[in-house]
């Protein structure tokens, strides 16, 4: 198995590409070694030493590391993680956790907020390890949750305010702001 690697906008993160699919549906953002009790694969990669988050997209991994520690360091541990998973046999995520894909109640506005940032933003964001997920349209303002590198990468704020809000109010005129969920 051959895993490449691939940085990111933000240099405590970095994606990895097994070359086969990761998630079928959806995305999963583990923030802490205690909520990756769904994934196995997770869970394997908490167990590295220095890593503090990790998302799993499509068909990447995103880890995220401590500050005080070096990829160089860091990097053969997960590769050999990633590796030792899909050689386990074991599912990427336990069945039944997977994450929802989303309601289908919506209204117009948020079918369309949601259909701009599903077809526009994701795969430009999931290029650099990361994921931005829609969260709430309230008094104009669209809440989205940054996720894998944009998760604290310092071009996030610029992304959100310079790329995403003005695509956002272009094709939706109710759209007056977008805020990264707290």
């Amino acid at each position: 198995m051959f895993i490449q690697t691939e940085q990111t906008p933000n240099p405590s993160t970095l994606k990895f590409l097994p070359g086969r699919v990761v998630m079928a549906r959806g995305t999963m953002d583990f923030a802490t070694a205690d909520t990756a009790k769904p994934s196995p694969l997770a869970k394997r990669l908490f167990a590295v030493e220095g890593v503090e988050r990790v998302f799993l997209g499509s068909d990447f991994v995103t880890v995220t590391k401590a500050v005080d520690r070096d990829w160089q360091i860091l990097k053969p541990s997960i590769l050999g993680g990633i590796m030792e998973h899909y050689t386990s046999g074991e599912p990427v995520v336990v069945e039944g956790d997977e994450a929802d894909a989303g309601a289908a109640d919506d209204d117009e506005i948020v079918a369309q907020i949601k259909e701009l940032l599903e077809t526009r933003v994701r795969p430009a964001v999931a290029q650099d390890g990361g994921d931005i997920v829609f969260q709430d349209f309230r008094d104009g303002v669209v809440y989205l949750h940054m996720q894998g590198s944009c998760s604290g990468c310092p071009s996030s704020t610029a992304t959100l305010k310079m790329g995403i809000e003005n695509l956002l109010k272009h094709y939706v005129p109710e759209v007056v702001e977008v805020q990264a969920a707290q």
